[in-house]
């Protein structure tokens, strides 16, 4: 769930909170109990939880770039030493 920031224009209060993008935002403010609490513009935030994802988990067993080519042995006499 997303921590959305707010303001209280009255008493300055500032305060952040977790809720579900479907829930109202916040009006009364916990301080002074005026409605006059806004929801502020900020930086999005997320939690990254569990082990994490690796760019193993979701390849096939199957590898889609063939294997390394071999040079081809020298014919012409004139090989490189």
């Amino acid at each position: 769930m997303p921590i959305y920031e707010y303001a209280c224009n009255s008493c300055g209060h500032e305060l952040e909170i977790i809720q579900k993008m479907s829930d109202d935002p916040l009006e009364e403010c916990p301080s002074c109990h005026n409605n006059t609490l806004k929801k502020q513009i900020s930086a999005s935030a997320f939690q990254l939880k569990g082990n994490g994802w690796y760019e193993t988990d979701f390849k096939d067993k199957k590898s889609s770039t063939p294997p390394p080519s071999t040079p081809a042995p020298c014919s012409s006499g004139s090989c490189p030493s």
